[in-house]
């Protein structure tokens, strides 16, 4: 496949715009075009030891779920690690994207993966994802009435406000008088100019409504998932399961005040990755995720909800499979997709 169609169909798959407004997703690295991508190589961290993998399994684009580059590079050289992936990625003819958050917020992606391992459960998204293009511009919507020999000067002084879109006018009769009801979109900024200038003419003022323009949620997508289980399981068996699920020895365990092992868990909120600013404030039984600050967790143990920490990654790898067969399908078979097997979480127990 030709690179910007292989990116155009991995953004159908899971919308950057579902990303959090602090990431840095989609391609990354582009070598010149035209660009052919026969091997796709997944990796959930792109390191130069998986960098090394890529070239040698003759990768032509590498999904890293991380962002490499996320902080700005200054320069590239060949002085700091992720500098140097971009130099050879470069070099080599090797394109990198990242989805990153925008695979946490997807129906098919990695919460959804990693809420597998609670067992049968029914889950929701703990911040719901808006639809990013509705409405298509503008924050709040304007209405006034006005008068034929106020139009004309008005809309010309409105048509002067940047920031306004969506303007539109259809005749009204407002207490017995024939009238103009005008309806416009515009920002923030753009919403302090329009009320300064309505506000000259009473009239125009008084018969002013402001909306704010909510954007309808996207059902079962957005960040976290609040995870209730068909059947309560003890927190020593919901331990086991994870285990299983991520195919670790080890996780670490904050038992909550009032808690023991045996204690049952219904309802369990989860975060890949770094969950503290995700989960805080979720009443359940039980957060999962891969990492959170002391004091967070103590503040979730006095509060009587035990912690499941399996380390930053190991909540997001195993998803790499998964998502092997789902690229397959979405991609209709026209590239080979592979798995690193160099990528591994940084921490070991040791």
């Amino acid at each position: 496949m030709n690179l910007r169609e292989l990116v155009s169909a991995l953004n159908d798959f899971a919308s950057p715009a579902l990303a959090e407004s602090w990431d840095n997703v989609g391609l990354l690295v582009e070598p010149s075009p035209p660009h052919t991508v026969n091997t796709l190589f997944l990796t959930n961290d792109l390191t130069e030891e998986v960098m090394e993998e890529a070239l040698q399994k003759k990768a032509d684009l590498i999904l890293s779920y991380h962002p490499p580059i996320f902080t700005p590079l200054k320069r590239v050289t060949w002085k700091t690690w992720k500098e140097r992936l971009v130099v050879r990625a470069l070099e080599n003819r090797i394109g990198i994207y990242s989805p990153h958050t925008a695979y946490d917020a997807v129906p098919h992606g990695v919460n959804n993966w990693l809420a597998k391992g609670l067992g049968a459960c029914t889950s929701v998204p703990l911040h719901p994802s808006t639809a990013p293009s509705s409405p298509a511009e503008g924050t709040h919507q304007v209405e006034f009435c006005a008068k034929a020999e106020h139009l004309d000067a008005v809309l010309s002084k409105i048509k002067d406000i940047p920031e306004i879109s969506c303007v539109t006018t259809l005749p009204a009769r407002v207490e017995g008088e024939e009238q103009t009801r005008v309806s416009l979109n515009c920002s923030q900024k753009a919403l302090l100019e329009v009320v300064a200038l309505l506000s000259q003419n009473s009239l125009l003022y008084h018969r002013t409504e402001i909306l704010l323009l909510q954007k309808p949620l996207l059902p079962h997508t957005g960040m976290g998932r609040l995870c209730t289980l068909c059947e309560p399981v003890s927190l020593s068996d919901i331990m086991e399961r994870i285990k299983g699920h991520l195919q670790l020895p080890h996780v670490r365990v904050a038992v909550g005040a009032g808690r023991t092992l045996e204690s049952p868990v219904k309802k369990a909120a989860l975060c890949a990755g770094s969950g503290s600013s995700v989960l805080k404030g979720t009443e359940a039984d039980l957060y999962l995720t891969g990492e959170m600050s002391h004091h967070d967790v103590l503040d979730a143990v006095a509060n009587g909800i035990s912690v499941i920490l399996c380390e930053h990654s190991n909540t997001e790898r195993g998803f790499l499979s998964e998502l092997r067969e789902a690229l397959m399908i979405h991609l209709q078979n026209k590239i080979n997709i592979i798995v690193s097997e160099k990528d591994r979480d940084p921490l070991q127990v040791a």
